[in-house]
């Protein structure tokens, strides 16, 4: 159980970070892969309406979605350095990395909040991408097929969630009733094993991307304990393009939902007693919700206490 949901009986009715809620990271990565993927299976299907071979579909269609590790060919398709993490043509790769992330990603978004999945996730797949490049330039076996050698699929960004759920929460256990649960690590490990089984046939320059978005979300979290935290820019930046479609938005205007209320019957002088009611404490869960429980300052954390002690 997280910290988000030890807290969540407070209200009725409950919120938690559920499929379909708003600001959902999880359910956003679901819609933009599967969406990828049915516009990918339209074209294809269109292909062969009008009898063309799937050789065809792959030249005439799929190159602007998959990226080739040959520079050349990147530089006259740069953006398929981000569409290659979220397009899948098959139903199998597209079952199996969604359930994969939804298993470790909900645990993420649990423990940290809405914004910092997607970053992993995006930081996995461009370390994939760059680890692929360099793999099949560096290896001479590699080397003479460059040209012809494309990556796609989510597989990468997907290990870097899944890894950094594991750093993050290294104690996690699942099916706690079954003799004390089952460690998150096995399940990454499981993981890890049916990932590289399903690539054993390919070069080796998929198994080391794969291994790139592992080491992306390690060290996005080695940062992270250190203060430094990935998803901020990346955020902000996001933040600020959606406000240029908001001529509403005022910068620098305090959100009505950062405003304390305090209680000041039979108090000390010059002190604040928070005044608890079901809006502050709203806020305070639309906080974890968006942030991770781990953000709240300690009179929030007091709040939510006193909250659960007086049923409120």
């Amino acid at each position: 159980m997280g910290e988000s949901d030890r807290y969540s009986d407070f209200r009725k009715p409950r919120r938690r970070i559920s499929l379909g809620q708003d600001g959902n990271a999880l359910m956003g990565l679901f819609t933009i892969n599967i969406t990828f993927f049915l516009l990918l299976l339209t074209l294809k299907v269109t292909y062969f309406f009008f009898q063309k071979n799937e050789g065809e579909f792959f030249s005439g269609v799929l190159q602007y979605f998959e990226m080739p590790a040959q520079l050349t060919r990147l530089s006259e398709r740069p953006w398929t350095i981000l569409t290659y993490m979220f397009s899948q043509v098959s139903a199998m790769q597209l079952l199996s990395n969604m359930l994969w992330l939804w298993a470790f990603g909900f645990i993420f978004q649990e423990l940290t909040g809405n914004k910092k999945l997607i970053p992993v996730y995006i930081y996995g797949g461009l370390a994939g991408a760059f680890v692929f490049i360099l793999t099949n330039y560096i290896m001479p076996p590699l080397r003479p097929f460059v040209g012809d050698a494309v990556l796609l699929g989510s597989n990468a960004a997907t290990m870097a969630v899944a890894v950094a759920t594991t750093t993050l929460a290294p104690d996690f256990r699942f099916f706690r009733n079954l003799n004390g649960g089952i460690p998150i690590w096995v399940l990454t490990l499981i993981y890890v094993l049916i990932d590289f089984a399903g690539i054993a046939s390919l070069s080796a320059a998929f198994s080391l991307s794969h291994l790139g978005g592992a080491a992306a979300g390690f060290l996005f979290i080695y940062l992270l304990r250190k203060d430094i935290d990935g998803s901020l820019w990346m955020n902000n930046f996001y933040n600020w393009f959606m406000n240029l479609f908001n001529p509403n938005k005022k910068d620098g205007k305090v959100n009505i939902k950062e405003k304390v209320f305090y209680n000041t019957e039979g108090r000390k002088p010059f002190k604040k007693t928070p005044n608890i009611t079901p809006q502050r404490v709203d806020e305070i869960l639309d906080k974890i919700n968006q942030k991770g429980y781990h953000l709240l300052t300690e009179e929030e954390k007091n709040i939510l206490k006193r909250a659960a002690e007086e049923d409120l």
